[in-house]
């Protein structure tokens, strides 16, 4: 969908938008969305951010999912000046921005360069959703001048419901929810959010939480959860401990285990298993090692950037077939 289809859709006389979740668990589902709930989720975050009528806001990001959708409502509820070019992976535009909102990939490929980091560090309010931001590119993001923001949310949520500052003397864990978002925990510890703004009902997530008075942090999701032995390991957490130690593209996954359930899998780029699997047994607790290390030529990712979490455990499930 390009932005011209988006504007004739919001413009019509219909009270909904189509939207697409992103697919990191499965295929990604159509879903309607209430353009009053739209329209309220924009005004939060303005308000928020302190965006004004004639500040400019980037556009780069895919018109097919929410978060693209949510910048052309910002700019239309705020008077906004839309900066729109093609979604890529290494986005490049002309201009002073003071509104941008980005996936953790477009933010790691604009580092790799000093005109991409510089474009980064002018940028007044930068949040970064969609993925998982890792130790490595947070400590990149740490000294920026100006506000870098972690977003969470969902497409149910009309993109955000809490950010937590990445940079300056307000950096930290912990999200803290916007005003009216309300939280609570399952028994089996996943995050309920109770946002009535953008969401009818509370919302039962999949992610397991923490939270404290300083806001809520993610531990993981509970469908990336590995039983093994009678132990449950977090993906997110070996995955964690793993990054600053391979520099090759890796997704930690799981598969069926005659003996203890479930085993932990590596996939991976890299060609060097050996020293692949000599971190692991150095960094990780003996019982969250992997028992299995597969080559992959390349990952298994959804559009949005995220690992495609149910195809990498289809792979691994089909290795052992071969």
């Amino acid at each position: 969908m390009d932005l011209e289809e988006f504007l004739a859709e919001w413009h019509s006389d219909s009270p909904t938008v189509l939207v697409h979740t992103s697919g990191s668990t499965g295929k990604p589902k159509p879903m309607l969305v209430e353009k009053r709930r739209m329209e309220a989720s924009a005004r939060i975050t303005c308000d928020f951010l302190g965006l004004k009528p004639g500040d400019t806001a980037l556009l780069c990001m895919s018109l097919d999912y929410i978060a693209g959708k949510m910048m052309v409502v910002r700019s239309l509820v705020r008077g906004l000046r839309l900066v729109s070019i093609a979604p890529c992976g290494c986005p490049s535009w002309d201009g002073d921005i003071n509104f941008a909102a980005m996936v953790p990939m477009q933010v790691y490929n604009l580092l790799l360069t000093e005109d991409g980091r510089r474009r980064l560090m002018a940028i007044r309010h930068l949040i970064i959703g969609g993925g998982a931001i890792d130790d490595e590119l947070a400590e990149k993001l740490r000294s920026f001048p100006n506000a870098v923001w972690s977003t969470y949310g969902m497409t149910e949520t009309l993109s955000h419901v809490a950010l937590r500052r990445l940079n300056g003397d307000e950096a930290s864990e912990w999200y803290m929810p916007f005003e009216g978002v309300m939280l609570s925990l399952t028994e089996d510890g996943c995050l309920v959010i109770d946002a009535p703004a953008v969401h009818d009902g509370p919302l039962v997530t999949n992610d397991i939480a923490e939270l404290s008075d300083k806001g809520f942090r993610i531990l993981g999701r509970k469908d990336n959860v590995i039983c093994s032995g009678g132990i449950k390991i977090q993906i997110e957490e070996v995955e964690r401990i793993l990054r600053p130690h391979i520099s090759t593209a890796f997704v930690i996954t799981k598969r069926a285990d005659k003996k203890f359930g479930e085993q932990v899998v590596l996939l991976t780029e890299s060609n060097d298993m050996c020293f692949v699997r000599d971190v692991c047994q150095r960094v990780l607790p003996k019982y969250w090692q992997p028992r299995s290390y597969l080559h992959v030529d390349s990952l298994p990712m959804t559009e949005t950037g995220k690992p495609a979490r149910r195809e990498a455990e289809r792979l691994a499930t089909l290795a052992i077939e071969i």
